[in-house]
């Protein structure tokens, strides 16, 4: 799938996809990628392998992830050039969202 595809597909993302996304700075299998979540999460993030195995099995279709590796029962996922644009254009609007957040959230108060 060509990269504007997928960015009209995927962005804005869902924390879970992102999270996912973001987990695969290294290859890693299902399971890992669920501890790694709820690490960088504190716990607030915990993924269903369900939830997981869905995320990874579309993005494997659209050529955002691709096998790394396959285990014994584990296949390893590691991030496509499609997925890194992905994500860097996902942390980007993020970027834009926090900064807009931060000038205006006085507004609020």
């Amino acid at each position: 799938m060509e990269i504007e595809k997928v960015l009209k597909k995927y962005i804005p993302m869902t924390e879970t996809a992102f999270y996912i996304l973001l987990s695969l700075t290294e290859p890693r299998h299902g399971y890992g990628i669920v501890k790694h979540v709820e690490e960088i999460t504190n716990s607030r993030i915990q993924l269903g392998s369900g939830t997981v195995y869905g995320t990874l099995t579309k993005m494997q279709k659209d050529g955002i992830i691709t096998v790394f590796a396959d285990e014994e029962r584990k296949t390893v996922y590691e991030v496509t050039e499609i997925g890194k644009k992905l994500i860097i254009s996902e942390i980007n609007r993020l970027k834009e969202l926090h900064q807009n957040a931060l000038k205006f959230e006085g507004d609020f108060l």
